[in-house]
């Protein structure tokens, strides 16, 4: 369609561009014309393809988010929107702030509401007021008015940190274990508790399935059965079944069954 939005996505964690991939992979308006990794290969994909939407990550490695919007023509500035794992009181600020931001993991309500502000922006947006819209964004940041791109770090803004990686909590007695979910291999579900497997140790959870996956991150852990979630980023191997079933291999060689009714998850896996 004509008034297709075309859009890159700039983030340097694999997993992340590819889940923000799929869900833009079905939206009518939205044309993908390509993915960065980092603010080098930003500000080439911005150059050479000319998006009229940038999906942003903040923080990267050597040149963040913050040099590539510094780096952008103010006159000819797509519309910028951050992808971003800021801590709460910086999710603050984005909230006070007409700009958009997505907060990782992203919701899918919370893409949807985006983008409907973004189609709004589109047809009256003006490079000049955009940049002025980002700057009073990080001036929020700080507390202090900023008047140029060159003023972000002098502002301290790019010190920003980003939130603590997901943990999730094992609770034994009086004690608790926090195991990172980045971590975690595989959960599987022995009647009333969940064994959560990482780094070759098992840890027992008196849960439910349902109870223990809103307390995980969906970027990492994914539901394939009905007794089974897997860490997606540990799956080395797919094979599917005869049956409508897939096997999948971890990379320390143990063996999960991705169930037919959960088929919708094999976006995560690449199939």
């Amino acid at each position: 369609m004509d008034n297709c939005l075309k859009t890159l996505i700039v983030d340097d964690e694999a997993l992340a561009r590819r889940g923000l991939r799929h869900r833009l992979g079905g939206i009518e308006d939205i044309r993908l014309v390509g993915e960065a990794k980092n603010g080098r290969e930003a500000l080439k994909c911005i150059e050479e393809l000319q998006p009229d939407l940038v999906f942003l990550d903040i923080q990267m490695p050597g040149m963040d988010g913050f040099d590539v919007l510094r780096s952008l023509d103010k006159d000819d500035m797509p519309t910028i929107v951050f992808v971003t794992a800021f801590d709460e009181f910086a999710v603050q600020a984005f909230e006070a702030n007409a700009l958009d931001y997505l907060l990782k993991p992203i919701e899918d309500e919370r893409l949807a509401e985006a983008l409907d502000r973004v189609r709004q922006f589109a047809d009256q947006k003006r490079a000049l007021g955009h940049q002025k819209s980002l700057l009073g964004l990080l001036g929020q940041i700080t507390g202090e008015p900023l008047h140029s791109m060159d003023e972000v770090r002098e502002k301290g803004v790019d010190q920003l940190k980003k939130a603590e990686p997901a943990k999730l909590a094992i609770r034994d007695g009086g004690s608790t274990t926090w195991v990172p979910q980045a971590e975690i291999d595989w959960i599987d579900a022995a009647g009333d508790y969940m064994c959560v497997h990482s780094k070759g140790e098992t840890y027992i959870l008196r849960m439910t399935m349902k109870k223990l996956e809103q307390e995980l991150d969906p970027e990492i852990l994914q539901r394939v059965h009905r007794s089974t979630i897997v860490n997606v980023n540990q799956v080395r191997e797919m094979q599917s079944h005869i049956n409508g079933e897939y096997f999948l291999t971890l990379i320390n060689g143990h063996t999960l069954k991705l169930s037919r009714s959960y088929k919708d998850k094999l976006k995560f896996f690449g199939g």
